[in-house]
């Protein structure tokens, strides 16, 4: 689709090698040129020209761990309800997303997968998530804990066919039966292992990482703590260079200082920012079900009925980026990265999350607040 060029002058472009000053040209959906803002007088540039006044223009950001949004849910496997989550997170800047689903059992799981990568072949959605059902009991999180089971190689296979080649990535507990053979699998599939909803040690989480796994979810939550003698698996991660690590920073599921641990120890360029969003995302409190579990939200945190455990979050990626700039001191065009080009790396999404000459014209204006002015997909002006 032929969409009219435009120019936006007099910003601040966030690129893979650093920060841009100057302009940037859009045509035909992809990023034409980036220049400085000195053009020459007698070829002034056509179509929509835009002084963006210095306000920073960063990558469509790239939510790998989401699981719905705006009253729909992935694991509904209902076609227009995930279009309504996507259309919600694209009018939010979040231009890719990766479908997350939660422990089911063995026919859902496969409807699940077979309807999710509908909308991958039509890009929609950048991929399939798989968090469970290979995690540990203990560490259940909101999973229900009669769904879970043994990490099943079989079974991993059935998911890989009825997704066809979009199932992106599963989280496994390293301690499990069959845990690194799964592990093996998956990344003799393409297809990236991660490391969560765990009690393994340190040990055994390294076994897994030199295994194939190369993800660590959602550090802190759902995995056995920190210990100066008992190290176990966030230890691990932040010390392991192979390994992205994904964080909820929506000041509920991590405190700000346990949060910055996080960057200073692994650095931005491995923290992969995500929401691990549910239905209740954009709506307001009361209360809504993930799998089949209820949870109520208050003041935007979101909770199980039964236990009172914390279940998802109700934040947009941006929201995330916000807090790491004003809540942790990280720098605007890092907190972006590991919104954007950090997480598309981390499961091969190719050309999402960067700003590029050639690539596709994903971008975000961000306002001095860093809250989203103006989104563009695909080079037209997202309304």
């Amino acid at each position: 689709m032929a969409h009219t060029p435009v120019t936006l002058t007099n910003a601040r472009v966030v690129t893979p090698d650093g920060v841009h000053d100057g302009r940037l040209r859009v045509e035909n959906g992809r990023v034409a040129a980036l220049g400085p803002d000195t053009p020459s007088p007698a070829a002034p540039p056509t179509g929509e020209v835009r002084d963006l006044g210095g306000a920073w223009v960063v990558p469509g950001l790239v939510d790998t761990h989401i699981h719905g949004g705006a009253g729909h849910a992935f694991p509904d496997a209902d076609p227009e309800g995930a279009l309504a989550t996507v259309a919600f997170n694209r009018r939010h800047g979040v231009t890719s997303l990766v479908g997350g689903l939660v422990a089911a059992t063995p026919d859902d799981t496969l409807r699940q997968v077979a309807a999710l990568a509908e909308l991958c072949d039509a890009g929609e959605l950048a991929g399939i998530y798989l968090e469970g059902p290979f995690i540990a009991r203990s560490k259940c999180g909101a999973h229900d804990p009669e769904l879970l089971r043994d990490p099943d190689t079989a079974e991993f296979d059935r998911w890989l066919e009825a997704g066809r080649g979009h199932v992106r990535m599963v989280t496994v507990a390293p301690e499990l039966p069959g845990a690194l053979d799964l592990i093996r699998a998956a990344a003799s599939s393409g297809v990236v292992a991660a490391v969560g909803h765990t009690e393994a040690d340190y040990e055994r989480t390294l076994a897994a990482f030199d295994a194939g796994a190369t993800v660590a979810t959602h550090v802190y939550n759902a995995m056995r703590p920190l210990n100066h003698r008992d190290p176990g698996p966030i230890a691990a991660a932040l010390n392991d260079a192979r390994v992205t690590v994904e964080l909820i920073m929506d000041n509920v599921h991590v405190h700000p200082g346990a949060a910055a641990l996080v960057f200073s120890s692994a650095g931005a360029d491995r923290v992969s920012l995500v929401t691990d969003a549910m239905s209740a995302t954009g709506l307001g409190d009361g209360e809504y079900t993930l799998g089949d579990l209820r949870v109520r939200v208050s003041g935007g945190e979101a909770r199980l009925v039964e236990n009172g455990a914390i279940a998802s979050s109700t934040i947009v990626l941006p929201q995330a980026v916000r807090n790491t700039v004003e809540g942790l001191g990280v720098g605007v065009p890092e907190a972006v990265r590991s919104a954007s080009s950090v997480p598309a790396a981390a499961l091969g999404l190719a050309g999402a999350g960067r700003i590029e000459v050639g690539g596709h014209a994903d971008l975000v204006v961000l306002g001095r607040d860093l809250t989203v002015a103006d989104v563009m997909y695909r080079g037209a002006w997202v309304a």
